[in-house]
């Protein structure tokens, strides 16, 4: 008594190029800021005062291979 129901092939939906570069372009800037912020800010060049950022992302910064001292 089961029958099996006949879906209809789905057709993958074309994203326009145009629309997809502002993206990539913000998530390119948010990475390279997180990339600044955990692997460079080494307090002497620090945008940000203290050593706060510093000790925050510190065991980040060994996991990712950074040398921080």
């Amino acid at each position: 008594m089961s029958q099996a129901a006949a879906f209809p092939a789905s057709t993958p939906v074309a994203i326009p190029l145009n629309e997809l570069v502002p993206w990539a372009v913000f998530a390119g800037v948010i990475l390279l800021s997180l990339l600044y912020l955990v692997g460079m800010d080494q307090g002497a060049t620090s945008l940000l005062s203290g050593s706060m950022l510093h000790e925050f992302v510190h065991d980040g910064r060994h996991l990712l291979g950074f040398p921080c001292h």
